[in-house]
């Protein structure tokens, strides 16, 4: 009974290995490599087995789902021409990467004159891309007990950054209850969006503030802008109201009291609305050209 199991293994060993040999098989030696932004990377693609002399070796790059030759009849195409060759056998080196080259690559490798004709590697690569100056916006002034929103946005780097906030060149704790110098503060950070919000600022929250935002390419960080923090003059404020209340009520006593002394009524008479008198005594008058100057008619009668 032992020697026909072990004929059979043997002859399984055998059939293995024949096919093996017969087969085309790639490797390789990183599938999620990484490169900062204008550095090289390789792609590696190595052929473990083959008997074909020539074989066919192309490469694709698929991004948001949708494949593109980027080595296909021994020459490279696409957006990677003139950044990018073939070192022997089968491996794509890229000179100069660029964010835009973020995506899976796929090595073919097709062998006619193998058993196994075809055999695939899928890579993903991912450019790392360093974050630019943040802009910030950080109020100038705030009156203690409002609230007060400080924002930091950067668009450019890749992956997504992080980011911190420093007060007076001083991290600020993610947690305000981790440090003493923060533990009254009233404060939340997230660092994925990089927005501040004090519910309710406090004197001790003035001071230099800027942001930071980091990946794994690098950082980039805004200038320092001043928060001020000033107290509300409740009693200035009153006393300002009344002295307001009191001048306009000055002002309208002493329109009224002109009015009733009649400072305000004026009657003008002009030439236009002169009324001739009344005929009393019986006689005409006819006015002349010169204003005041009258004549009697031809018909006057004593």
């Amino acid at each position: 009974m032992a020697m026909p199991r072990l004929s059979r293994l043997l002859v399984l060993f055998y059939t293995h290995s024949y096919i093996t040999t017969l087969a085309v098989v790639l490797r390789t030696d990183n599938r999620t490599p990484w490169a900062n932004e204008f550095e090289r990377i390789e792609l590696s693609c190595l052929i473990e087995s083959i008997t074909t002399v020539n074989p066919r070796i192309e490469w694709k790059k698929i991004k948001n789902g949708e494949p593109s030759y980027v080595y296909f009849e021994k020459k490279i195409s696409g957006d990677l021409e003139n950044r990018a060759v073939i070192r022997e056998p089968a491996t794509l080196v890229i000179t100069n990467t660029t964010r835009s080259d973020t995506a899976q690559y796929r090595c073919e490798v097709t062998a006619h004159n193998d058993q196994k004709i075809f055999d695939e590697i899928l890579i993903s690569l991912i450019v790392r891309v360093k974050p630019v100056v943040p802009r910030c916006s950080v109020p100038k002034s705030v009156p203690v007990g409002k609230s007060a929103e400080l924002r930091c946005v950067e668009d450019e780097g890749y992956p997504k950054p992080q980011y911190q906030w420093f007060r007076n060149k001083e991290e600020i704790p993610l947690d305000h209850r981790s440090s003493p110098k923060f533990f009254n503060s009233s404060y939340t950070l997230n660092s994925e969006t990089g927005t501040l919000r004090f519910s309710a600022v406090r004197k001790e929250d003035a001071g230099e503030y800027y942001c930071r935002a980091k990946n794994d390419a690098g950082h980039a960080q805004c200038g320092s802008q001043m928060m001020e923090i000033y107290d509300i003059n409740i009693t200035g404020i009153i006393l300002g109201v009344l002295v307001v209340v009191a001048v306009l009520l000055a002002i309208t006593v002493a329109i009224c009291c002109a009015c009733k002394k009649g400072y305000f009524a004026s009657q003008k008479q002009t030439g236009n609305n002169y009324k001739a008198p009344a005929k009393g005594d019986g006689v005409d008058y006819v006015r002349t050209e010169d204003e005041g100057d009258f004549r009697h008619k031809s018909s006057f009668v004593i």
